[in-house]
């Protein structure tokens, strides 16, 4: 019979990661970090601790059991700032009516902890499987992906993976991408007893902004199966100095969600369109100050690929369903493509209590997705030719 998870262990050490204080802003991993390598070193994985930045590190843990390929498993170890609004203290963990409360419950220190009770259960089933396991439990994510494109850029060799985040164990195959332009509308100050004597460039930024929504109506033209349209909004303005004087500057930070097929390079492009046109038909001087860092760009994973009927079928027989979906923000698959691994993505909890006062991860879905993994995992590495 094979061994099922241990859930007293999966609650304590789930416990023991929320109390490590990180979040990001400023982020500072280490602590967690240093936790979850004690944890996989005491387990028999060979362990390295890879600082990124002051008070910031990855985890990469490895587990070789024969020939065959390489699975990695992969989440992070961030989360959103806890602010205010919460029933009781964010950073300990709170076990309440079949719900497991926590910053990071589901976001995504749940997914970890479990990811980590399935290599348990792997290590109890070593005569099953053949390949290497990697852990893969990164910093940054909420803002940079830091982490992940520092763990990419060392070019790691991996056939598969699976990413965690709250999908309520279903299987996620592709994600959205984003961008983010600071974009300065500038004009001539001038006082504003007289402000005809200067070019008030908030003004110009009023016309651009008609412009960017126009622009958002046409991306509607396409389209995603499972993530619907990309999008493009403003999500900040700031302008003006003083309060009698026009502005001599008006900035707009933009927020482009990109689908696959969409290339960065081809948005970048689209910007430097927008305000060539912008200066063309309505003489807007504008320009791109900065892209601002975020998760990075849209990416999936091919439908009748093996790891997503292997995911599905371990998901539908433990209760996560047997339909495949998108996800509607941005995450760490696409670093994982970007290296040519096939992934998904997968974990408890919901997006819709993530980042939010008393954000939680049921408990049920929390023990049931260490099997998802697991028997992933075991479909996957019993035999090479799966890769085929």
């Amino acid at each position: 019979m094979d061994a099922q998870p241990d859930s007293a262990r999966m609650i304590e050490r789930l416990a023991r990661l929320v109390a490590a204080n990180s979040e990001n802003p400023p982020g500072r991993e280490i602590e967690a970090a240093r936790y979850l390598a004690e944890t996989l070193r005491t387990m028999g994985l060979v362990v390295d601790l890879n600082e990124i930045a002051a008070g910031r590190a990855n985890v990469v843990a490895r587990l070789e059991n024969g020939a065959g390929p390489v699975f990695a498993f992969n989440s992070h170890m961030d989360v959103v700032p806890a602010a205010a609004g919460w029933s009781s203290d964010p950073f300990k963990l709170n076990r309440s009516s079949g719900r497991l409360y926590a910053r990071g419950a589901c976001d995504a220190k749940g997914p970890i902890i479990a990811m980590i009770e399935a290599i348990e259960l792997l290590i109890a089933a070593r005569e099953r499987w053949s390949g290497t396991l990697l852990a893969v439990f990164v910093a940054d994510e909420e803002v940079a992906s830091r982490g992940a494109r520092a763990y990419a850029a060392s070019r790691p060799h991996i056939d598969l993976c699976i990413v965690g985040e709250p999908t309520s164990n279903t299987v996620v195959t592709a994600h959205k991408g984003s961008m983010r332009p600071l974009i300065r509308v500038n004009g001539i100050p001038a006082h504003s007893a007289s402000p005809d004597k200067g070019v008030n460039a908030a003004y110009k930024a009023a016309t651009l902004l008609l412009m960017i929504e126009e622009q958002h109506r046409a991306l509607a033209a396409h389209s995603h199966p499972l993530l619907g349209s990309p999008s493009l909004t403003v999500t900040r303005i700031n302008g003006g100095h003083a309060d009698n004087v026009t502005p001599q500057a008006c900035d707009l930070l933009l927020d482009r969600r990109m689908i696959p097929g969409e290339a960065e390079a081809g948005v970048r492009d689209e910007f430097l369109h927008l305000l060539a046109e912008a200066k063309t038909q309505h003489g807007i001087d504008a320009e791109i100050v900065e892209f601002r860092p975020t998760t990075g760009g849209a990416t999936e994973t091919a439908a009748d690929r093996p790891i997503v009927g292997a995911a599905l079928h371990a998901a539908g027989r433990h209760g996560g369903g047997a339909s495949i979906h998108g996800l509607q923000g941005a995450c760490d698959l696409v670093h994982f493509r970007s290296l040519g691994a096939e992934g998904v993505v997968l974990g408890p909890g919901s997006l819709d209590v993530a980042h939010k006062p008393d954000e939680f991860v049921p408990e049920d879905e929390f023990i049931a997705s260490s099997l998802i993994y697991r028997d992933t995992v075991l479909a996957l590495l019993q035999n090479a030719r799966a890769m085929q």
